[in-house]
């Protein structure tokens, strides 16, 4: 072989050997699962989400509506595999003779994980259990001022023979955005969790009821959990109205505008990003993730000082318990945050769902019979072979994509510690810069 043909030789053996490391080193940390085309979860989110809507379109905080979901929610978990536990809270309304006492319930799955492998004090490494959670509500409610008065409501009446049937109201609110959509998303995401394993992190998957009851849910479940536990949880996934709204956004808590804070609180909604776009959700789907980037400056959190208005949301969801315990939270929602007025932002610019101007979380147009003729477009042939291979419905398309996003997430890892698997390839590269340091002081 000639010192040219040797050479080229040598340089691409040199050279696979440069690529496909990182790529032998990749396989051993991944967790195992198994692996089809990435969010191809089919219609089961979406038939969910509409069938919440259909069958349970009145579903308000502390009504037999809200807690007949629950039972669903329950019997749905039950299939996959999983029993849930119950967190029943209440609420007392009204003073003196007329005071009630209302309840509503929390559905919760806690998934153990194998650990990290935490530093301790004396410098040597523990298992400690981190915790991720992945949430939504499941009530809904129109808004007071959209809710028909009592005077305005009509008794089913029986059509008489012969007659013309009369014609059906344009809305007919279901809340199949806020939030069957996050619901079904967030048992998506259940199911799909199925399918992987040695995750490191402590899973729990909570449905969290009265939401639209200033998260009362939430505030209920962070309110029972001890100090120990919530420090050891890492982050929050809030899956909220991913339906009507023209993009799906990511956004970070309001904790993270504390300076020194910053990275550290936003770290786990960069990690979604990163997902996002490491898969190829958009050519697969044309799924895409944004981040709110308005770059408006004000005092968002009232602490007197002029803050820049980016990677925020501009609602309150389930989320807020979480980030006023300091808990790193990251919050899935379909909106536009393409303006530069803070006043004028809402969840769609589309000319067809204007009523309320442009608003459809607790409207009368959160509905699958007003939205779905409107947002569900033709099936397509992406790869062009001549198979249909996406399909047009634009609510399992985000309900599956958001489950893949935030299901890879928590293989990111967790800051605090270290996965079995990282530790092993810890320990064994400090075995070899051991060995090296006592070949080199020996040979000296």
């Amino acid at each position: 072989m000639s010192n040219t043909r040797l050479t080229r030789f040598i340089a691409a053996a040199l050279s696979f050997a440069v690529l496909t490391g990182p790529l032998v080193l990749t396989s051993c940390k991944k967790v195992e699962k198994t692996s089809t085309k990435a969010a191809d979860y089919g219609t089961y989110g979406a038939d969910i989400a509409r069938e919440i809507a259909s069958k349970f379109p009145d579903r308000k905080p502390y009504s037999e509506g809200e807690s007949a979901v629950g039972e669903y929610i329950t019997g749905k978990i039950k299939e996959i595999g999983y029993t849930p536990e119950v967190q029943t809270f209440s609420k007392e309304s009204g003073e003196g003779e007329d005071a009630v006492t209302m309840s509503s319930a929390n559905y919760i799955v806690k998934i153990p994980g194998t650990g990290f492998y935490c530093r301790q004090d004396d410098g040597t490494y523990q298992i400690e259990h981190r915790v991720a959670i992945i949430g939504a509500h499941y009530d809904a409610a129109v808004l007071p001022e959209y809710a028909p008065k009592e005077e305005e409501k009509e008794e089913p009446k029986e059509t008489e023979e012969g007659a013309e049937p009369t014609e059906r109201p344009k809305y007919m609110f279901d809340g199949v955005s806020d939030n069957a959509s996050g619901t079904a998303c967030v048992l998506t995401a259940l199911k799909a969790f199925k399918d992987y394993q040695n995750i490191a992190y402590d899973v729990w998957f909570v449905f969290f009821g009265a939401g639209t009851d200033e998260q009362a849910g939430a505030n209920a479940f962070c309110a029972s959990l001890k100090s120990d536990v919530l420090y050891s949880i890492d982050v929050m996934y809030d899956i909220d109205s991913l339906y009507a709204g023209d993009k799906v956004y990511a956004s970070s808590g309001f904790k993270s505008l504390i300076t020194t804070k910053k990275y550290e609180m936003r770290r786990k909604l960069y990690q979604a990003y990163d997902v996002c776009f490491a898969n190829p959700l958009y050519t697969y789907y044309r799924f895409d993730l944004y981040y709110n980037e308005s770059g408006l400056r004000f005092d968002v959190n009232d602490d007197g000082y002029k803050d820049v208005f980016n990677e925020l949301p501009n609602t309150i969801s389930d989320y807020k318990p979480f980030d006023d315990r300091g808990i790193a939270i990251v919050y899935f929602e379909s909106y536009d945050y393409n303006y530069n007025d803070l006043e004028k932002m809402k969840e769609t610019k589309n000319l067809n769902i204007q009523d309320f101007g442009g608003k459809v979380r607790r409207t009368p147009s959160d509905c699958a019979y007003f939205l779905d003729p409107l947002l569900i477009g033709d099936d397509v042939d992406r790869d062009g072979d001549g198979e249909i291979d996406c399909t047009g419905d634009r609510l399992q398309i985000r309900v599956n994509c958001v489950a893949f996003i935030v299901i890879e997430a928590l293989l990111k890892g967790s800051d605090k510690g270290m996965t079995p698997a990282e530790y092993e390839e810890f320990k064994a590269e400090a075995t070899k810069q051991t060995y090296f340091t006592e070949s080199s002081e020996t040979s000296v």
